[in-house]
């Protein structure tokens, strides 16, 4: 009976304990002011036990932004951009192969060009060497004459294959100690002739007297008996030098003139002569 008893108490205990709870949540707290207002019938004042809570601020996140969806549009293009980029990648790969190409082009255009100069240059020289062996050239040497003692003449011949024309000649007489105080160029002006001069015609071969000269035409070169003696001794040499002008009769009349230029010593001794000498200047053909 008692084990009957007891378990009646258990179970009436635990079946109360939940409205006892609710009671204490429903039925508010007594506080001394509650007391208090109880017995006076005022309400009771707001203590801090029972001031009411602010409520919780609830923070909302959005979500994160979904990326839109890729239209015909846009895929296009995306497309085309690619497609561009491809073009201009092969575009500057083209333009630098032409470029290096157009290079090598050129100095092969140079190094063709530096060639066809070396053999222009080459086939001119040739061809004016076959029309210089085609030329006349005009050639002095020195004769004695036969029949008067001490007497020499210069003469010009035509040793090339054209005919020639003599167009104008010159020549001087100096006295000098030897032929380096001649003057660096030759003055032919003192030697020009009052009377024009006649052209000849020479043809290949053929020779003509340009410029005689004698013993008694020494004396009339000196300033006095004595420098004929230094003339004897050898002390001051007498040169007699000149220039002939002339042409190829079958060239065109635009091309220059020719000349040729000779000097010559004459010896004063037992026996005369007239010998070529003097600076290369007073010796030179063109």
């Amino acid at each position: 009976m008692l084990r009957r008893h007891a378990l009646v108490e258990i179970v009436l205990a635990v079946a109360l304990s939940p409205l006892a709870a609710y009671a204490q949540l429903e039925a508010p707290p007594v506080t001394r002011s509650t007391t208090a207002a109880l017995k006076t019938n005022q309400p009771a004042s707001p203590t801090p036990e029972t001031t009411p809570q602010a409520p919780p601020q609830i923070v909302v996140t959005a979500p994160p932004a979904q990326p839109a969806p890729w239209s015909w549009h846009d895929k296009v293009l995306w497309g085309a951009e690619i497609i561009l980029v491809f073009l201009g990648y092969a575009g500057v790969y083209l333009a630098l192969k032409t470029l290096k190409n157009i290079q090598r082009q050129t100095e092969f255009g140079v190094s063709a060009a530096q060639a066809a100069l070396q053999c222009a240059n080459a086939s001119l020289e040739s061809s004016q060497a076959i029309v210089d062996s085609g030329r006349p050239w005009i050639v002095i040497t020195v004769e004695p004459f036969l029949s008067v003692d001490h007497g020499f003449k210069v003469m010009a011949t035509n040793r090339g294959r054209t005919p020639a024309r003599i167009l104008a000649k010159a020549d001087c007489v100096k006295i000098a100690k030897d032929d380096t105080e001649l003057p660096s160029t030759p003055d032919y002006d003192s030697g020009k002739s009052a009377t024009p001069f006649e052209p000849i015609i020479l043809l290949p071969g053929e020779t003509a007297g340009i410029r005689p000269f004698r013993r008694s035409d020494v004396r009339s070169y000196c300033s006095s008996d004595e420098q004929v003696k230094k003339l004897e001794r050898w002390e001051e040499k007498l040169f007699v030098y000149g220039k002939v002008i002339y042409r190829d009769l079958i060239s065109p009349m635009d091309q220059p003139d020719h000349e040729t230029d000779w000097c010559c010593w004459y010896v004063y001794g037992d026996k005369d002569a007239l010998v070529l000498a003097g600076p290369p200047e007073y010796n030179k053909h063109s």
